[in-house]
């Protein structure tokens, strides 16, 4: 068991994540930044499917029963067993009975933190993490409580040093346009791929909210509701774009004006308020296809 001395800012349970269960409104959930994730628990022996702890901003404190090999990966932050400083990014044994401290980072949001044999939550539709829109899997760590560990799946790895790339003063989202980009102006198009934006203080885990230059909407009708996907960038009313992330809502009523693709929202996830925010619209195969009047007739003038 590990029991919560200090639950920080906000950290859950993560792993990754619910799949195949949207049709029944349950959102994906699932750590944010999955290459953290992933690279926390190949550190310890895990596979990379092990439960971890995410950490936002302020890291987290726990006291481990018995002894287990840690790793903390994603944002950069000051590691303590007990009074003494350990590595970041790199296993480390921790003995029954210390004290685990994952400090506030340093750089990037959200830190991860990988125990041997992984965190045992009970499974809820085949996943351990935590959905704060949904409320399914357990809940967001408040001092005090205990949540077992399963048993070591294999030694820890042997790495002498983990290349990370720091964080990058702008973030810069691809975005590939559609299904509703055709409902905002030429201008607001303009706007999106020169415009930067911030990072709101209201984002979470169901989406990073920007504030900046409002996107016109050339129609203005209401859109039913339609299925949304992760990285889906929608517009809501005040014309700020917001990216969804892993939390996010399976239906939405604002256009989505493009999407980005699930290799950038790592970097997302990493974003803290205030950091600006750039955008690289991208239009689908079929859309330049049909720009230069090719379309699907290669095959027919190749003949």
């Amino acid at each position: 068991m590990i029991e919560v001395v200090r639950a920080g800012a906000l950290t859950t349970v993560q792993d990754l994540g619910r799949h195949g269960v949207a049709h029944l409104g349950v959102p994906r959930s699932g750590a944010l930044d999955e290459p953290a994730h992933r690279l926390a628990n190949r550190l310890v022996g895990n596979p990379e499917s092990a439960a971890t702890l995410e950490t936002t901003l302020t890291g987290t404190a726990v006291r481990l029963d018995a002894p287990a090999t840690v790793a903390v990966t994603g944002a950069t932050a000051p590691v303590r067993v007990g009074d003494r400083p350990v590595a970041w990014g790199a296993p480390v044994h921790v003995p029954a009975g210390a004290v685990l401290d994952v400090g506030t980072a340093a750089h990037g949001l959200r830190s991860y933190v990988a125990f041997s044999g992984g965190v045992d939550a009970p499974p809820v539709l085949g996943s351990r993490s935590t959905d704060l829109l949904s409320g399914l899997g357990p809940p967001r760590l408040s001092d005090g409580d205990r949540l077992p560990l399963g048993g070591a799946a294999g030694p820890p790895a042997a790495v002498d040093v983990v290349p990370v790339s720091a964080p990058a003063r702008d973030l810069v989202l691809r975005l590939v346009l559609g299904p509703r980009h055709d409902w905002f102006t030429d201008t607001a198009l303009e706007v999106l791929a020169t415009a930067r934006f911030q990072v709101a203080a209201a984002s979470n885990r169901i989406a990073l909210r920007t504030e900046g230059t409002a996107l016109e909407r050339a129609v203005h009708r209401e859109l039913p509701s339609e299925g949304m996907v992760l990285g889906g960038v929608q517009v809501p009313p005040n014309g700020c774009p917001l990216v969804f992330l892993a939390d996010h809502p399976t239906t939405g009523g604002y256009p989505v004006i493009g999407v980005v693709p699930v290799a950038d929202l790592a970097a997302a996830a990493q974003a803290r308020p205030g950091a600006r925010v750039r955008f690289i619209p991208i239009h689908p195969p079929d859309h330049d296809a049909a720009r230069d009047g090719s379309g699907g007739n290669h095959g027919e003038r190749d003949r």
